[in-house]
């Protein structure tokens, strides 16, 4: 697929770099369409890691897929695990949601989308991206996905602008860019991963202290009426 990368840029913690693909519209022949995706992972800590596009730049009359991603420190458990996308017109509107799993996917059909929205993820492996077909100039705005993966007691969430072009933007040489971009995104990944593996065991570890306390807390509760019922004797 044809397409270039451009120069990788980080600040506190984030990671961003820009990504452009050509992308043509399925079942007609139509002018290839732009996708651009600033690609941002949220810095270990209290919550759960989501990986989404921070913006989206899409042709109008194309398909644009919404990709979001998650590392949890537990298997996906269909009967426990949820998920809510949500669409917001403004910074100031209210978020409408248009797909949800619960036990399944559910389909709203908000009737601004209707039937355009298809789920083109897989909970099991980590990813619930979704595709809105035919995007429409009233489909721009902010998207959100919001994760949760008990045992994990942490919610996760990603944040996604589609922006939806008239035309498509022109094509630049890139080719450093790509092979530097291609070098640098490879080594952050693996250090991401290994500071995922480093907050996994502490998280473990941090949850099986807080159980082990409440039930050391219970059991001086029980003592303590024991012992109370034992002096009235």
């Amino acid at each position: 697929m044809p397409g270039y990368l451009a120069l990788p840029s980080v600040s506190r913690g984030s990671v961003s770099f820009s990504l452009w693909a050509h992308l043509s519209p399925p079942r007609q022949r139509q002018p290839e369409s732009s996708l651009s995706v600033t690609l941002s992972t949220v810095p270990p800590g209290r919550s759960m890691e989501v990986t989404v596009p921070n913006t989206l730049n899409v042709l109008n009359g194309s398909d644009a897929r919404l990709p979001c991603t998650f590392n949890s420190c537990y298997t996906v458990n269909h009967k426990q695990f949820s998920l809510n996308w949500t669409y917001q017109e403004c910074n100031n509107c209210s978020e409408e949601m248009f797909l949800q799993f619960r036990m399944k996917i559910i389909n709203l059909k908000l009737e601004r989308f209707r039937d355009r929205v298809e789920f083109s993820g897989n909970p099991s492996k980590y990813d619930v991206s979704v595709t809105l077909k035919k995007v429409q100039l009233e489909d721009e705005g902010t998207y959100n996905c919001y994760i949760m993966n008990p045992p994990d007691r942490h919610r996760g969430h990603g944040k996604i602008y589609l922006q939806v072009l008239m035309e498509e933007p022109p094509e630049r040489d890139s080719t450093v860019a790509v092979i530097v971009g291609a070098s640098v995104g490879g080594f952050l990944a693996v250090v991401i991963l290994v500071l995922m593996v480093v907050k996994c065991v502490r998280r473990k570890k941090e949850q099986k202290l807080s159980t082990d306390d409440l039930k050391t807390e219970e059991e001086g509760k029980t003592d303590g009426e024991g012992n109370a019922d034992d002096g009235a004797k």
